[in-house]
């Protein structure tokens, strides 16, 4: 009990150290059961090729020396799988497809319809199925009825029979009219009109036309009937042969060999896949270490959607193999952690799914993977600064131009460069580049689409939205500055003095900029009751006439903005910012109207709910809340002396009330956020010259 009571104690301490900006979010029991699931998950993806492979395969270096035991006619499988591709082209077997047959019938049908609409019209220039020549048109004006369903009996017998030779979509025009013209023959002579116009009505229905499918099962039996004739290739072995060398690669031939002698073991390598699997779940719990030390606010959505990356990436790694783009499965989602959680995260993701590959990264493999983590690096220290999103699109652009750059610069190295060997040998050709660099900005572009669907599905907060949600123009700003804009005027000046407090240490500018304009939203459920948006000597508190019911409308400008921030679905580090910014502070004015009328009253009755702030962007938003209102009152002539006096005592009452215990602001940080404020007030408080106004000229009638 006191060893797990000391491991937590530990936990917690070292999750706090470095002055993180937040207390650790705590995970309920079925969030962490979930991100357990996903982690053994990846831990069972990564570690599957050591359940199911063998423990050699060519390509690979042979472990051991292997000496064929005796005699052996052995199938050569990849000669086999080569000869059985170059027979694909010439042995497949296609049948008719009555599906196409029914449509090309329908379609002759329509055709004789719209003849015979012709035929029967007055109208000399009406459009028909066909162009029709002088002596066609004379021949369908005259004929008789019994003519006509001859005719068009005959039309469909031709039609019948071509289908039932087959007809391929490539034929010439040309071809395909003299084989309708000679399926025609008991219509007359070549150029009799009743001929001619079958030609061409039966040209029309099947050019471009197919009714011929392949058959798979029919195919492959003419491929095995005819490899049999040819004979199956096979490597022939003689006792003694050295079938392969310990060190040196293991080549098809030899792996058939060694397969056929049963030397290759297709048992699960338990102690090498307990292992893996051990790696893999470390892997996947530091991470989660490192993404919570650096972010003691994260939440559970974000854990998932960083192991889900990671599921889907060791997947592709495991189902593609050695033809995986290491590009394409770590560049997009460092860039999506980046700007949804930070550098940090997105560094800390990179190197374990670098770090976590399901096979072995040897040659080419080598040099493409450490391609991508450089490349991914790059991703991950630009994405997390670039504040808008025409930048990460220039970001998706510059980035593939640069690994194809880096590629080619590896591919012409010479021979004994760098440690001594042949880097080109690590790198695949020039095309082979191009079409990975198009892969890679394709899939970052389709990145950029989706980041903004997952910053509402998984509650992320890059900098692009910050920079949104900042925009007066949004609705819920444009309401406060016209429904309450005595408020919206005091939010314009707590948003510059804690904008510059958070510059002064080095705080979350974007963030403290956007939480500051949404801080005092819940002041529009009742604006004329706040001083700062009443017009006249008319107060409601003094109607009111009782100090705790004011007191329950001050709290209800905390209650209403959150709601008013699920409704508008504000992030939560935006949120947080409307009950933090009052934390659990004293409403002193109405606490002594109270008093005055009963001396015993709790003073906890006129306390904010809270919570007190939680991180350092809003303990700075506190302290200037408090601030604006006592620098705005003081005198012209005050000195900058006087007014860093008053800042500090209004700092000095946060801190002794405890509001500030939670926020991490050190007495230093402090130091400079006042100062900062003394700046912002006396660049607002300038003086201007007064300007000499002329008298306005008279004119003479």
């Amino acid at each position: 009990m006191l060893r797990s009571h000391s491991l937590a104690r530990f936990w917690r301490s070292w999750l706090r150290s470095e002055s993180p900006r937040r207390p650790v979010l705590r995970w309920t029991r079925l969030q962490r059961s979930v991100l357990l699931v996903l982690c053994l998950l990846v831990a069972l993806i990564s570690s599957w090729p050591w359940l199911v492979e063998p423990d050699v395969r060519p390509g690979l270096t042979a472990p051991f020396d292997a000496v064929a035991p005796k005699d052996a006619r052995v199938v050569d499988s990849e000669a086999l799988k080569q000869r059985r591709s170059s027979l694909v082209p010439s042995t497949l077997v296609q049948v008719i497809d009555n599906k196409q047959d029914q449509q090309l019938r329908m379609r002759l049908e329509r055709y004789l319809g719209e003849l015979e609409r012709v035929a029967s019209s007055d109208d000399a220039d009406r459009i028909g199925p066909v162009n029709l020549s002088a002596a066609e048109e004379d021949w369908l004006e005259e004929r008789l009825p019994d003519e006509r369903l001859s005719w068009d009996m005959a039309v469909r017998r031709a039609l019948e029979r071509m289908l039932s030779q087959g007809l391929v979509n490539n034929l010439a025009e040309e071809q395909l009219r003299q084989a309708t013209s000679l399926q025609l023959e008991e219509l007359g002579a070549a150029d009799a009109p009743a001929r001619t116009l079958g030609s061409k009505l039966l040209t029309t229905t099947l050019q471009g036309a197919s009714n011929l499918k392949t058959d798979p099962q029919r195919s492959q039996r003419l491929i095995e009937k005819l490899i049999t004739q040819q004979g199956i290739p096979v490597i022939e072995v003689n006792q003694g042969d050295l079938i392969t060398q310990k060190g040196e690669p293991i080549s098809s031939q030899a792996y058939d060999v060694l397969d056929f002698f049963g030397l290759v073991n297709r048992r699960p390598k338990l102690g090498i896949w307990l292992i893996r699997f051990t790696e893999s779940l470390a892997a996947c719990g530091i991470l989660l270490l490192v993404m919570r030390r650096e972010r003691p606010c994260l939440e559970a959505p974000h854990g998932l959607l960083a192991l889900g990356l990671l599921l889907i990436s060791q997947a592709c790694k495991v189902w593609f193999g050695a033809a995986v783009s290491p590009l394409a499965v770590i560049v997009p989602p460092t860039l999506l952690l980046a700007q949804g959680l930070g550098t940090s995260s997105a560094l800390a993701w990179m190197a374990v799914a670098s770090l976590l590959w399901p096979t072995p990264v040897t040659g080419l493999g080598e040099g493409r993977l450490l391609i991508a983590a450089a490349t991914a690096t790059v991703a991950a220290l630009q994405a997390g600064r670039l504040r808008s999103r025409a930048q990460l699109l220039q970001l998706a652009v510059l980035l593939p131009l640069g690994a194809l750059v880096l590629e080619l610069l590896l591919l012409n190295r010479s021979s004994g460069s760098l440690v001594d060997q042949d880097w080109s040998r690590l790198l695949p050709n020039s095309g082979d580049l191009t079409s990975e660099a198009l892969l890679l900005g394709l899939l970052m572009m389709l990145t950029i689409l989706v980041i903004p669907l997952l910053e509402s599905s998984f509650g992320l907060l890059t900098r692009a939205r910050l920079m949104e949600l900042a925009d007066q123009e949004r609705p819920l700003l444009r309401r406060l500055s016209s429904e309450a804009p005595g408020t919206f005027e005091h939010t314009l000046m707590i948003c510059s003095l804690a904008e510059e407090g958070a510059r002064a240490i080095g705080a979350d500018v974007d963030l403290i900029r956007t939480g500051s304009l949404y801080h005092d939203v819940g002041k529009l459920h009742a604006p004329d009751w706040f001083i700062e948006n009443q017009t006249t000597d008319h107060n409601p508190h003094t109607a009111l006439n009782d100090p705790i019911a004011s007191a329950g409308v001050l709290q209800a400008h905390v209650d209403e903005g959150l709601k008013l921030a699920r409704r508008h679905r504000l992030p939560r580090p935006i949120a947080d910012f409307i009950p933090e910014h009052q934390g659990t502070l004293r409403m002193g004015y109405f606490l002594h109207q109270a008093r005055l009328k009963d001396p015993e009253i709790s003073e906890q009755r006129f306390r904010y709910h809270g919570p007190t702030p939680r991180s350092k962007e809003t303990g700075i938003m506190m302290v200037a809340d408090g601030c604006e209102a006592a620098l705005r009152s003081l005198p012209p002539d005050t000195s900058d002396a006087e007014a860093q006096a008053t800042v500090k005592r209004i700092v000095e009452a946060r801190l002794s009330d405890g509001q500030l215990r939670q926020s991490s602001l050190s007495r230093a940080e402090l130091e400079l956020v006042m100062r900062a404020f003394v700046k912002v007030w006396r660049r607002m408080r300038h003086r201007r010259i007064p300007y000499p106004i002329p008298a306005k000229r008279r004119f003479t009638a």
